[in-house]
């Protein structure tokens, strides 16, 4: 009889998913060692290697795409056994597993649901994964994830947090002392701009939008970053313009530090949305955190 448990199966489904053990180890909370050994030991009790391994990448076996195929969907069904159980508990207990990215987790009206949920249902365990990438939510686990309205999947239901995102154009006053302030988008294109490398290495385009006009630029400068501490450190050091959320540099633009700039070219935009799949018994978590998320949104 197999001793193989819930864990070693969310293990192998992890490997597979990430086709990595250094990533796989970190969705799961665990060191790299030990995952390692825990597959090792999957691998001999089943007595069939479900990955093929060299130094440089992770790939499934035949056997393990097998396993992986069959095991997935039976996971799932499990699990929604587990929560449908929980339902009845007073408090709701468990993990509940949500994707964002960076930009999301910053933003203080998610901040501030994660951790008012944290207080009001302390048995729960909150795993939020942060990345630039976009996710299949379904496919990786996920119980929920955030995206501005306009990504959010046509087949997902959405949940809207409430606020308006914006972005902001800046520059140093040390830049702008010697130089003409942009009065209009394409003004940049001859000014040095702090480029920003997407998650996929595309550069971005930065957006604008006046009075039903749009206008993209494709901006240039002497320096591409995808780090947000650094691209601020380098326009706040006057070595460029750079383009921003609002809420990552509001509080330099307050305190004088940057100049904010084309402001009439960056209005709000529909914001931060919670979006999951439409499942029939949404585990009891889930449930709680959506009705929270409803009644802050409410509040604001």
């Amino acid at each position: 009889m197999s001793r193989l448990a819930l864990r070693d199966f969310d293990a192998v489904l992890a490997v597979a998913r990430r086709a990595s053990f250094r990533q796989a180890a970190i969705d799961l909370g665990m060191s790299t060692t030990a995952l390692s050994h825990m597959i090792a030991r999957i691998e001999a009790e089943l007595g069939v290697r479900l990955f093929n391994r060299t130094t440089r990448s992770v790939a499934l076996t035949d056997a393990g795409r097998v396993f992986v195929d069959r095991i997935g969907p039976s996971l799932q069904d499990v699990r929604e056994t587990i929560e449908i159980v929980r339902e009845r508990r007073a408090t709701p207990a468990g993990t509940l597993r949500i994707n964002a990215p960076p930009f999301a987790a910053r933003s203080p009206v998610f901040t501030n649901l994660l951790l008012e949920y944290s207080r009001r249902y302390p048995d729960m365990h909150l795993d939020l994964v942060t990345e630039g990438q976009l996710r299949d939510i379904v496919a990786e686990g996920f119980d929920l994830g955030v995206r501005v309205a306009s990504l959010v999947p046509s087949e997902m239901i959405a949940l809207s947090l409430g606020e308006h995102q914006r972005f902001a154009v800046v520059a140093s006053p040390s830049y702008l002392a010697a130089r003409s302030r942009p009065l209009v988008p394409t003004d940049l294109l001859s000014h040095a701009c702090i480029r920003v490398r997407l998650p996929d290495g595309s550069l971005y385009r930065w957006h604008f939008e006046k009075d039903g006009d749009t206008a993209q630029v494709e901006v240039s400068g002497h320096m591409t970053f995808d780090d947000l501490p650094l691209s601020r450190a380098a326009v706040r050091a006057g070595l460029g313009i750079g383009f921003f959320f609002e809420q990552d540099v509001i509080a330099d633009i307050k305190e004088g530090r940057l100049v904010r700039l084309l402001e009439d070219w960056t209005p709000p935009f529909p914001g931060l949305c919670l979006y999951y799949p439409g499942r029939r018994h949404p585990s009891a978590g889930l449930s709680a955190f959506l009705s929270l998320a409803r009644e802050m949104a409410k509040r604001d």
